[in-house]
């Protein structure tokens, strides 16, 4: 159980730093948030390449971690932008 705790937040940190990195500009967001969002896109992204039948391949699943970070990406987007949004507002 701790180890798939572990493991989740090690990959989410991954997939959501990379994520991160594939966003232009510079994002206001905690580093925390950047794991959950990655935890989030793993989760979805694992969930998207099951049911399209691509994540049972001999190997590490390439295919599904582009889709995971691609979800990340969008993720970082998408709370980066809904938090400039309202420190803007004076």
């Amino acid at each position: 159980m701790i180890t798939g705790i572990i493991s989740a937040i090690i990959v989410g940190a991954i997939v959501g730093a990379l994520g991160r990195l594939l966003v232009r500009g510079k994002q206001h967001i905690s580093i925390v948030l950047t794991i959950v969002i990655g935890i989030v896109a793993a989760l979805i992204g694992t969930f998207i390449a099951r049911a399209a039948g691509i994540a049972d391949t001999n190997g590490f699943d390439w295919i599904e971690f582009a889709i995971q970070v691609v979800l990340a990406a969008i993720g970082v987007a998408i709370v980066a932008g809904r938090g400039g949004r309202r420190s803007v507002t004076r």
